[in-house]
């Protein structure tokens, strides 16, 4: 489904979903050490670019839904996991930020690889 303005609001009160009901084998696992891909496009995509080229660790699988930089621009759903990762607030923000502070993020398989 097209998400366009004219139904946006009917969409957010429903409490619409983007998870699939398809099986994809996920790339990760929790406690895995990832890196997020430097990944720029030219187009929407979900990526913050405070993650780009930063190391975290896997802490939950939500399971499959759609991958929102593809299902934005009418080119499918793609279906892949999203996971939740962990990532040092040092690592992220550099040796001045807390050694104690931590962030966990939502990051979908196509942004992320293996360390």
């Amino acid at each position: 489904m097209l998400l366009t303005p004219d139904i946006v609001s009917a969409v957010a009160s429903t409490g619409a979903s983007a998870r699939v009901a398809e099986h994809v084998a996920p790339r990760f696992r929790v406690g895995d050490r990832i890196l997020v891909r430097n990944y720029n496009p030219a187009t929407h995509t979900r990526l913050p670019g405070y993650l780009r080229g930063k190391r975290g660790i896997v802490e939950a699988d939500y399971g499959v839904f759609a991958f929102p930089d593809t299902h934005a621009h009418s080119l499918g759903e793609k279906p892949q996991h999203c996971y939740s990762v962990r990532f040092t607030a040092r690592e992220l923000w550099g040796e001045t930020a807390s050694d104690r502070d931590t962030l966990r993020v939502d990051v979908f398989d196509d942004y992320m690889d293996l360390v």
